[in-house]
């Protein structure tokens, strides 16, 4: 069955190519020009993916996720915008966004991309269908459906990708995991020039998983990679 992927981007140019390889592809896309029929459309169908750009007409493009999520949506959104600063990337990041691409972009990367998100959709829906909502590590609860996360009964606010390293590495709780075998897993490509982006987002997940409890749960053996493992009572 083809994967439906909403297109919300005003420039026609984009939007028109975005729509030919992603039909290329076997895809079913459809397209939105403006951010507030965008919404309507986000939430009134059932979508495997948006693309988002930001700098939309009617309502921007952050304001579009931001609604989307607060709905209680959680849909894989790839972000489309020629910002790419750091704070532009962190903001994008925060509000919900799975993934943030840099206009101009090369076609094969943003497939690549939406190929990714698509597979860990599925491997969570899966893992959700064949089991209980809930994975656990020690006393930690990710429910999968929900996409919430607790220790000890204690809310912890992850944003998708956050979402995504964790769930992966409690999926594979007491292996040791290397940065490539996550960047591919969870990443799904290559980054060049930017290869600390694990060690970046393992310190998001310490200072939310981990700060302010006795007994951590994220290990770092250096030089080889990262594993997760309950807490010894003997420690």
């Amino acid at each position: 069955m083809k994967e439906h992927i909403l297109i919300i981007e005003d420039e026609d140019k984009i939007a028109r190519v975005l729509q030919l390889e992603l039909e290329h592809e076997g895809y079913s896309p459809a397209r939105s020009k403006d951010g507030r029929e965008g919404l309507d459309m986000a939430l009134s169908r059932s979508w495997d993916l948006i693309l988002l750009d930001i700098m939309l007409p009617e309502l921007n493009g952050l304001e579009v996720l931001r609604r989307i999520r607060q709905a209680g949506s959680q849909i894989p959104v790839i972000l489309l915008t020629a910002r790419d600063t750091v704070p532009d990337r962190v903001s994008g990041l925060d509000q919900g966004a799975n993934d943030y691409v840099s206009k101009p972009f090369a076609i094969e990367e943003l497939l690549a991309r939406i190929r990714n998100l698509l597979r860990m959709a599925a491997i969570q829906g899966e893992a959700a269908a064949q089991a209980d909502d809930e994975i656990h590590l020690d006393a930690l609860t990710m429910n999968i459906r929900t996409r919430q996360v607790k220790r000890d009964g204690r809310p912890i606010e992850l944003t998708p990708k956050e979402f995504d390293l964790m769930y992966y590495l409690v999926a594979h709780q007491g292996e040791v995991l290397s940065r490539e075998q996550i960047l591919s897993e969870v990443w799904g490509y290559d980054f060049i020039g930017d290869t600390n982006v694990v060690d970046v987002y393992i310190r998001y997940l310490r200072q939310k998983i981990d700060q302010g409890f006795p007994c951590k749960l994220i290990h770092t053996l250096r030089g080889v990679g990262y594993l997760v493992k309950d807490c010894d009572p003997n420690s």
